[in-house]
């Protein structure tokens, strides 16, 4: 019998069975070579490295001897994840998804490495990425759809975790990067709050937006994984939801960016909230839909190409096109055009927040894509679902939630207040339920 592509697990039962020492470690890693060896040739969700079997039995086994009983294990005990790869991890080359020498990306190990590493967790592998975190995309395929996109520039953190190779993997957003490749491929994506998760030692992309991001099975593992990483995260029960959210639904004309399929399954979503007694108001951005795109095209394209000012003068000839048209574009930003772009988010930051209050809005709900992902590999889809809520540097999560008439996964993306991640995860935890009563 054929063995599927497709089998997400969950963290929490993952890090508990661990710590417990059932599997044993050096078990549990085994296995997860195995797994690794017979379906990553199928999909590429990681950076090839011939020396993995090796090295994660060696620090398996140092961890082991660290940690002999389950007394005092840490959280994440031997719990394997996938690290996107244009984050630096100590002992593994940063390629970035580029051509570009190695040793000329080099630099030290991410502070979200370092948070997960000192939480017990075994590096797996780099995740493919987009060249850069941008456009160009990389080899992964959707394991529900093999000649699907599995969305991007994350593409091989949600695709390792939607084929079960990983429960837990990292990634970044700038605008689309966490919450599309998490419903394209049918996983919990979560983007903190802007700034939430240091991003020392993580190669930039538009730092006035780039995020760190988690993919996991469910919201549980989510959480666990938000609690490690995230600073100054409240963990006594601060954001436990004590009754339904209320929730708002934004402009139509953001919300008609998403395809037919996808809208009908969106309201839908939304239809049954409202039957099961939760409050939905209908609210504007404040300012035109399109000015919020130009807004956060001249930031994107003018940072990206300050951060590649440097490699782009020496290495150009080895970029991608679709990267360097990026670039190109950002050259030609002027410096007061940045700035006021920036000024006019703080003050869209302003009437957003106010309309939250104002309505007491919990969440606001959204496609988390505009669609199932599109087929064939030439690009990642389209992130314009999450553009409005990655230029304010909201959090966000996505939930799958209801399939195209092809099978293939949809989400529904939670936004909520500017730190207030833990009640969004708790509320995004409360509609998970509410979801999973029915399944569209």
């Amino acid at each position: 019998m054929e063995e599927p592509l497709v089998r997400p697990r969950s963290l929490t039962r993952e890090a508990a069975e661990l710590r417990a020492g059932d599997p044993p470690l050096t078990e549990y890693v085994e296995r997860l070579c195995a797994r690794v060896e017979r379906i990553d040739p199928l999909i590429h969700a990681f950076v090839p490295e011939p020396g993995r079997h090796h090295r994660l039995h060696e620090e398996a086994r140092a961890l082991a001897r660290r940690y002999p009983g389950p007394a005092g294990r840490p959280p994440l005990y031997g719990v394997a994840v996938g690290i996107k790869d244009i984050i630096h991890v100590d002992g593994l080359p940063t390629h970035a998804g580029s051509a570009l020498p190695p040793g000329v990306l080099a630099g030290p190990q991410a502070v979200v490495v370092d948070r997960l590493r000192a939480a017990g967790a075994l590096v797996a592998g780099k995740t493919a990425t987009a060249e850069f975190a941008a456009t160009a995309p990389g080899p992964t395929r959707n394991p529900h759809h093999p000649d699907h996109t599995p969305g991007g520039s994350s593409s091989g953190s949600a695709a390792a975790v939607a084929a079960g190779l990983v429960t837990l993997a990292v990634g970044t957003q700038t605008v689309g990067s966490v919450i599309r490749p998490a419903a394209y491929c049918g996983v919990v994506g979560f983007r903190p709050t802007y700034g939430r998760i240091p991003m020392t030692g993580v190669i930039p992309n538009a730092p006035s937006f780039d995020t760190l991001g988690v993919f996991a099975a469910d919201v549980a593992g989510a959480a666990l994984a938000a609690g490690l990483l995230c600073d100054g995260w409240e963990r006594a029960g601060a954001g436990a939801v004590r009754r339904p959210p209320v929730l708002g639904v934004p402009d139509r004309r953001y919300l008609e960016r998403a395809d037919a399929e996808a809208l009908r399954a969106y309201d839908a979503q939304v239809e049954r909230f409202e039957a099961a007694g939760m409050t939905v108001r209908r609210l504007g951005f404040g300012i035109g839909f399109e000015e919020i795109v130009r807004q956060l095209q001249t930031v994107n394209r003018f940072e990206l190409a300050r951060s590649h000012a440097d490699w782009f003068a020496r290495f150009g000839s080895l970029y991608r096109p679709e990267t360097v048209a990026s670039i190109r574009q950002g050259q030609a930003v002027a410096p007061e055009d940045h700035e006021a772009a920036l000024r006019a988010r703080e003050h869209l930051r302003e009437l957003v927040a106010g309309s939250m209050r104002e309505h007491a809005v919990d969440l606001w709900l959204a496609p988390s894509a505009t669609g199932g992902a599109p087929k064939g590999l030439h690009g990642t889809g389209d992130g314009v679902m999450s553009l409005p809520w990655s230029h304010l540097g909201l959090p966000a999560v996505s939930l799958p939630a209801g399939r195209t008439a092809d099978g293939l996964p949809l989400g529904l993306q939670l936004v909520g207040a500017a730190g207030r991640d833990e009640s969004l995860l708790s509320f995004a935890a409360f509609l998970e339920t509410e979801l999973a009563k029915r399944p569209l």
